[in-house]
């Protein structure tokens, strides 16, 4: 599931972005109206979260933008301080599909996405697998042959983007950008999280699912070349 952040305060964007990602989400990310909206007409998301003050271009006419030059139909969830009815009205009739107060816990928002993407999609849990590998995105739950398996909230998230991409390679860089952004704490950091990783998901079982290409990156498949 992709996911578009538009919301201009850094700390409450990267809290949002931190959340989602452990959740297994794909995010996208804008500070201002005019990339919300050009990345929100440009390309697919499954929903958009949306913060109404916004240099550039304000939430209302950037969802209003959004549903008539556009007509794109993607779901939005409005972000604001305003508490009025006429403020909460005017989300709806821009074309949002729910209105969330700020401050709010990121678990409500956890809530609020899941509740929106099941009206939209009709669809219902959300999980990963590979081979006899799961992962409840919704309850965070891990299991490998029905067994329960515990992971950090970085392993999680590692497990997140390496079973999205299955059976594909994932690049160092690309991993190491989704961990942590442009500041990596060191060379050696993704490596050990890794090797913290395949002590969990592969060494009490026979066969392993994390297989490592050298001088490339990581691949989670039943074998090493993803057939």
């Amino acid at each position: 599931m992709r996911i578009l952040l538009v919301e201009d305060n850094n700390d409450i964007l990267a809290n949002m972005v931190d959340f989602l990602e452990l959740k297994g989400y794909s995010v996208d990310c804008a500070r201002d109206g005019l990339s919300g909206l050009h990345l929100a007409s440009s390309e697919h998301y499954d929903l958009i979260v949306l913060d109404i003050m916004l240099p550039g271009l304000d939430g209302y006419n950037l969802c209003r933008r959004l549903r008539e030059e556009a007509r794109r139909d993607t779901p939005v969830i409005m972000l604001t301080a305003r508490d009025g009815l006429d403020d909460r009205l005017q989300g709806f009739k821009s074309g949002a599909d729910d209105y969330l107060l700020k401050p709010f816990a990121l678990s409500e928002l956890a809530a609020r996405i899941e509740a929106v993407l099941r009206r939209s999609q009709g669809g219902g849990k959300r999980s990963l697998k590979v081979a006899d590998l799961s992962y409840d995105l919704d309850t965070l739950e891990v299991t490998r042959a029905g067994k329960t398996l515990k992971l950090n909230p970085i392993g999680l998230k590692l497990l997140a983007v390496l079973m999205q991409k299955s059976p594909h390679l994932v690049r160092r860089e690309a991993l190491e950008e989704a961990l942590w952004g442009d500041d990596c704490p060191d060379s050696d950091s993704l490596r050990s999280h890794i090797h913290q990783l395949r002590q969990v998901i592969d060494k009490p079982f026979g066969k392993p699912l994390l297989h490592t290409m050298h001088g490339l990156g990581y691949r989670l498949a039943e074998s090493a070349d993803g057939v």
